[in-house]
């Protein structure tokens, strides 16, 4: 008997001892809201914030050591979409590009995807810009092989929600052309029903920007966030990661393949219940 417990407890001390198995990233629905324009101080930590510094972060995770891939604005939100700038280092509209992406990825795996941009004239609009809308920050727009019927106007949560939902809003509630509080604003006004919607539904929400503006260390540091049911408030994470790394991430989510850069980023790792 003796003996027996002995090993028992040896057993058990083994198991314990033992690393844990990382969480793979899961979710049956991701939400992206892109921001523009700020570096990571001027937006953690800053009292021009205070919904995202204050309940915003509570329910959920910073990446403390996230950056862009590089400047300006359309070819890291290319990146973000599709593993690759597409050679772009510029602003340039119209582009049209047939290679792989977030959209075409999810179609053919038998998921759905909706783009949705803020004070856009209509769906389906293929137009570079208007006062308040830039085709520079609606990726999906760029690809001949997204169905037109997947580019949306934001108009609040829709009533049926997308496997991956990716809102962009107007150039002056992204913080684009207006300050950080008004960013701010609109995020305190968007986000909640988001995240009720998420919670009942194993939603995942990522709320990033797209580079750092300016750019004062030469980092490309930006705020990225993770929120959802299956991420575990205030787990923080010192990982590096980028655009490459949150698509790699969104990929494995849904079994989707890598696609170009992404292919050589590892996805997020240690926030996960």
């Amino acid at each position: 008997m003796t003996r027996a417990v002995t090993f028992a407890a040896l057993a058990l001390s083994l198991v314990a001892a033992a690393p844990a198995t990382p969480v793979a990233p899961h979710a049956l629905h991701v939400t992206i809201v892109v921001m523009e324009n700020r570096d990571n101080e001027r937006v953690v930590g800053n009292a021009q914030a205070p919904y995202f510094n204050g309940t915003l972060l509570s329910q959920g995770v910073l990446l403390a050591n996230s950056h862009a891939v590089t400047h300006p604005s359309e070819p890291n939100y290319l990146a973000l979409f599709s593993g690759s700038t597409q050679g772009l280092t510029s602003d340039r509209c119209p582009v049209s590009y047939a290679s792989a992406n977030l959209a075409s990825e999810l179609i053919a795996a038998g998921k759905t995807f909706a783009g949705y941009s803020e004070s856009m004239p209509y769906d389906g609009y293929r137009g570079c810009w208007t006062i308040a809308y830039a085709r520079k920050h609606n990726p999906w727009a760029d690809f001949s092989n997204v169905p037109i019927s997947s580019n949306r106007v934001y108009r609040g949560l829709p009533a049926a929600v997308p496997s991956v939902m990716w809102i962009v809003p107007n150039m002056c509630n992204d913080m684009h052309d207006c300050p950080t509080r008004v960013g701010d604003t609109w995020l305190s006004k968007n986000l909640p029903p988001i995240i009720a919607w998420n919670a009942k539904n194993d939603g995942l929400l990522i709320v990033t920007w797209d580079e750092a503006e300016p750019d004062i260390d030469a980092t490309n540091r930006i705020p990225t966030f993770l929120a959802g049911p299956m991420i575990r408030p205030g787990a923080g994470s010192a990982q590096t990661i980028d655009h490459y790394g949150v698509l790699r991430t969104i990929e494995r989510i849904f079994g989707l393949p890598c696609i170009a850069q992404d292919c050589r980023a590892a996805s997020i790792t240690g926030v996960w219940r």
